[in-house]
């Protein structure tokens, strides 16, 4: 028999009591996730279609601000995505504290003349849930992740749109929501290389950046 399906032979006869991440440690890394998603996951999907939870979709409200407008060529500036959750869930930090856990990750689909330095990502809190023996790292209530780019002497002048992909999965005290991913854009204008520029959102880019990603 397959290696493989002999480690998942082994993990259903594993008494029910033991705790989902525990079971899942003990089979190879690639199989982990499966596990949860049957286990943990495909429940509480099933109750969203009967109405029970609300489409993963909707749980997270992501809005994107620059933090110069216009930005002049040559300049780098930052992009911030804002998102809120709804309450009563809570979603996995970028670097979740169990590997079997799918990651918050922010991704930009970079126009021609612009490119990204980095992103940082908030650490997270440390909650327990119903669904795992060991607390989880992940971001409640609302979270903000910053990008710095940079517009080269090549960026196209104007308005620009920046399209920017968050990936998560969104869970409630029980179980999790199927993983899920939302489209977000960035308006911003370039403008030439000695136009002025000025600060935007300066509430929002006026704390420190958290932990960049990896």
């Amino acid at each position: 028999m397959n290696p493989r399906m002999e480690s998942v032979l082994e993990f259903w006869k594993r008494p029910a009591a033991m705790p989902v991440e525990h079971r899942a440690k003990r089979l190879p890394g690639a199989l982990r996730r499966i596990v949860f998603l049957a286990l943990v996951v495909i429940p509480l999907h099933l109750g969203a279609q009967d109405g029970a939870y609300p489409p993963a979709a909707k749980v997270l409200q992501p809005q994107a601000y620059v933090s110069l407008q216009p930005v002049p060529r040559g300049r780098a500036f930052e992009i911030a995505v804002v998102a809120k959750i709804s309450p009563g869930f809570h979603i996995n930090a970028h670097m979740p504290s169990e590997d079997y856990l799918i990651p918050t990750k922010i991704t930009a689909d970079v126009a021609p003349g612009m490119f990204l330095v980095e992103t940082t990502y908030p650490r997270g809190v440390m909650r327990a849930f119903g669904f795992s023996k060991t607390p989880l790292r992940v971001y409640e209530g609302s979270f903000t992740v910053r990008m710095k780019l940079r517009a080269t002497g090549a960026a196209p002048l104007g308005p620009q749109k920046l399209a920017l992909t968050v990936a998560y999965q969104a869970c409630n005290q029980d179980a999790c929501l199927p993983p899920a991913k939302l489209a977000v854009t960035a308006d911003l204008e370039i403008a030439a290389v000695d136009t002025p520029a000025h600060p935007a959102n300066a509430d929002i880019f006026a704390s420190p950046s958290s932990e960049k990603a990896k």
